[in-house]
C-alpha cells in the first residue's frame, strides 16, 4: 500500500485520487479553524507560495475530532480562505482516530507513529511526504509549519 492508493474529497465533494500528486512532495495537515494552532494556516500557506512552483502541495484535512471546527467542510474551507488567506486544497471533515478514523490518515499515522503510538494528539499534526510517495517527517501540532522548511527543501531535492 502506498500514499497513491488513496482517494480524497475536496470541501465541494469532488473525490480524485492522490495519485495526481505523485511525484510531488506533500504536507499533510489535520486542521481546525477554531484552534489555538490556527495561525499556523499563515504559514502553511507561506511555505505553499514559496514552494508550489517546485512541486510542494499542501492539502488541508479539517476535523472536527477535538471539537474546534466549524460545522461543514465548505464554512471550514471558508473561513481559512477569508481569516488565514488560505490557497492550497482544503476537503471534507474527517475523523483521524477511532473507528471512523479516515484510511488515509491511519495510513499515515502507521508509516510515522508519535509520542502517542498510531493516535493524532491534536489538530495540526503535519505528514511530510517525499517525491516517491514516503512519508518522511511527521511534525508535532505544536510546532511550527516554518520550521519544516529544510526537510520540504531535501524533499523538493530529490529526483
Amino acid at each position: 500500500m502506498s500514499i497513491y492508493d488513496f482517494t480524497a474529497t475536496l470541501e465541494d465533494g469532488t473525490t480524485y485520487p492522490l495519485a495526481k500528486y505523485r511525484g510531488r512532495p506533500m504536507i499533510i495537515v489535520n486542521t481546525a479553524t477554531k484552534c489555538g494552532f490556527a495561525p499556523q494556516f499563515k504559514e502553511l500557506e507561506a511555505l505553499y507560495q514559496k514552494y508550489r512552483d517546485q512541486g510542494l502541495v499542501v492539502l488541508g484535512f479539517p476535523s472536527d475530532q477535538f471539537h474546534q471546527e466549524l460545522d461543514t467542510a465548505d464554512a471550514a474551507a471558508a473561513a481559512c480562505r477569508t481569516t488565514w488567506g488560505v490557497t492550497f486544497p482544503m476537503h471534507q471533515l474527517i475523523a483521524v482516530n477511532g473507528p471512523a478514523q479516515d484510511p488515509l490518515f491511519a495510513y499515515l499515522k502507521k508509516a510515522a507513529p508519535g509520542a502517542l503510538g498510531t493516535s493524532i494528539k491534536w489538530n495540526f499534526t503535519k505528514f511530510l511526504i517525499d517525491r516517491a510517495g514516503n512519508v518522511v517527517e511527521r511534525v508535532a501540532p505544536k510546532t511550527a509549519p516554518l520550521t519544516m522548511a529544510p526537510a520540504i527543501e531535501q524533499a523538493l531535492a530529490q529526483a
